[in-house]
């Protein structure tokens, strides 16, 4: 019994020293110990703000098959068939008319040409690497680049259509 009790005592002890051996190793001057300068925390920058050209938005036709797109009246049932696309394909990143991770796509026409538009949504890869407002928009959207959804032509007509609804 009595071996048990100095055993146990000096195993108290023991942790005892050791815990605070941790203690003044974790803390005090450590200038005096450690030989490697500090690790600086750097702060998070601002994503650059990218100019974009001098070129008008709407004179822009973005960089993809897409080289003109003529617009007439709205033809409604392409307009829905755009709106089901865009439902199934587009609103995990955006809302009709409003910006959630992506821009809403509400008044676009009034912002990019059809053309960037449509080259947008089948080539946002390319877009976000060579065309200046894609670049922008990349940067807005804290790098998180927009998914390709291997939308064919036809179908980036339809969303374009929808789009005009909106």
């Amino acid at each position: 019994m009595k071996k048990m009790h100095s055993v146990y005592v000096s195993l108290t002890k023991t942790f005892l020293f050791l815990s605070v051996l941790l203690v003044m190793s974790c803390s005090g001057d450590k200038k005096a110990s450690n030989t490697e300068p500090p690790i600086q925390k750097e702060e998070p920058k601002e994503a650059p703000k990218q100019e974009i050209t001098n070129t008008d938005p709407l004179k822009n036709k973005g960089i993809g098959p897409v080289k003109e797109v003529s617009l007439g009246e709205i033809d409604d049932a392409i307009a829905k068939e755009g709106k089901v696309l865009f439902e199934q394909l587009c609103t995990a990143c955006h809302k009709p008319a409003e910006k959630l991770l992506g821009p809403a796509p509400k008044g676009i026409l009034e912002r990019r040409s059809p053309e960037w538009v449509m080259n947008m949504i089948m080539n946002p890869d390319v877009m976000t690497q060579q065309d200046p407002i894609a670049k922008q928009l990349l940067i807005e959207a804290n790098g998180i680049p927009m998914a390709n959804q291997n939308v064919s032509q036809e179908d980036a007509r339809k969303i374009l259509e929808y789009f005009r609804t909106l």
